[in-house]
């Protein structure tokens, strides 16, 4: 191999390992009065399958629970802290989270290999600032 190759096959493996983040339903900007923020509390519904094999390993639509949690302070993995950031409610996305992002190499359970990526895909229900709660 060249360096010219070496080049080429560096560049695809370090994109191949980024955050993609899809858009599936987008709200319009003059009905979004509030865009996700570090330190916001989330109500979310999400999907989550392997990207190898499209199997659905979790999700809260199916048990009609929502997932509440704090965005952005480790409360859930790297790339849904990162993926859901600027995020209006009703918005609907669709995250690929490499494993360097999720559960690496160590996977989780049984239900996720190691070095797994991974597949979400996001409804924003509810945004509640800390400030908000006062």
């Amino acid at each position: 191999m060249n360096f010219r190759t070496l080049t080429v096959l560096a560049l695809a493996a370090v994109a191949s390992a980024e955050l993609q983040i899809g858009i599936l339903h987008r709200v319009p900007p003059e009905e979004c009065t509030k865009k996700t923020a570090p330190g916001d509390h989330v109500k979310m519904h999400y999907t989550g399958r392997l990207f190898d094999t499209q199997e659905v390993f979790d999700s809260s639509v199916e048990r009609d629970q929502p997932l509440k949690f704090v965005l952005g302070v480790g409360h859930v993995i790297k790339g849904w802290d990162q993926g859901l950031m600027d995020m209006c409610v009703g918005e609907k996305r669709r995250l690929t989270i490499p494993p360097e992002l999720a559960y690496g190499k160590r996977g989780a359970g049984a239900v996720i290999p190691p070095d797994a990526t991974l597949v979400f895909d996001t409804e924003l229900l509810e945004i509640v600032t800390p400030h908000d709660e006062l």
